[in-house]
């Protein structure tokens, strides 16, 4: 006797004369159906996406960078002539510049009464401050005007990412021209190391940081006042880290199986239990028919 392979078929096939269709069963198969299409759009669309997912963790995330970090700076200074602005840098490791000139330039405003200072320079990685004054100026003005507003500062790379909603330029934006002209601002910054890690492994090394501020009026050793604008930072040894991942292709597709599985197996249950209650209605009906 042959070898009947057809044994090992778990899908036994009912012939269609064994069958009975329903009206039930058929609205049953029609909401399935539009079930599974509308459980099947929502997965193919968070396949589809890119998810973003962050965690934390305690290191220095850019050691290449030589323990430096590029800063971004845009401020305007409407009552404050160019030649008066200047930037100054000093850190705890020794570093005391005045009149920071490389990477910088000054748009005068106003038809010259104003100033509008864009820079980029590099601070080290070690708590410090850096501030717009007129320290620099070879003659100090009698009453400088300090009234700013600050468009941009940044750190590190600028993350063109739609998705991740950080405090990169907490301080754009920033509106203190109705302030006391003679007023010090001081803005305290507290430098968030940030990781972006693209679905390719590439990473992009930026910062984000928190703020705080406030304005007083401060003497010199001579009693004049000499306001600044005054950026003190300090690094947070914790690291934010976004990565780009996207669903794997197994799970699209466990999924996609468990959806189908699970909803005709549910739906058949229920059709077997309505045409089951069907048919006994019709028996006791009958009965009292007889």
């Amino acid at each position: 006797m042959p070898f009947d392979f057809r044994r090992f078929d778990i899908y036994r096939k009912v012939p269609k004369d064994l069958t009975q269709p329903t009206y039930t069963g058929a609205i049953i198969s029609v909401c399935c159906c539009l079930f599974i299409l509308f459980l099947f759009l929502s997965e193919l669309t968070g396949f589809i996406t890119t998810e973003i997912v962050n965690e934390l963790y305690v290191d220095d995330p850019d050691k290449d960078s030589g323990g430096k970090i590029d800063v971004s700076l845009n401020i305007s200074l409407p009552n404050l002539h160019c030649e008066l602005v200047g930037l100054d840098i000093q850190d705890e490791m020794g570093r005391h510049e005045v009149g920071h000139i490389d990477n910088s330039m000054k748009i005068p405003l106003n038809n010259g009464v104003g100033c509008r200072f864009e820079g980029q320079f590099s601070i080290n990685k070690v708590p410090g401050n850096f501030h717009v004054s007129t320290h620099s100026a070879t003659a100090q003005p009698q009453n400088p005007d300090m009234t700013h507003i600050i468009h941009k500062l940044s750190f590190g790379d600028t993350l063109q990412v739609h998705n991740v909603h950080g405090a990169f330029n907490a301080l754009g934006g920033a509106d203190r021209l109705t302030s006391n002209p003679l007023a010090s601002h001081d803005y305290i910054l507290k430098i968030v190391p940030t990781v972006y890690e693209d679905k390719s492994g590439k990473q992009q090394f930026s910062y984000q940081y928190t703020v705080a501020n406030k304005e007083y009026v401060a003497y010199s050793h001579t009693g004049r006042i000499i306001p600044a604008i005054w950026f003190r930072y300090d690094l947070s040894p914790i690291t934010v880290k976004y990565t780009e991942r996207r669903q794997p292709l197994y799970r699209f597709i466990t999924t996609i199986c468990a959806i189908i599985g699970g909803t005709f197996t549910v739906a058949g249950i229920l059709d077997s239990c309505i045409f089951t209650a069907s048919e006994a209605w019709k028996k006791i009906q009958l009965g009292k028919m007889h």
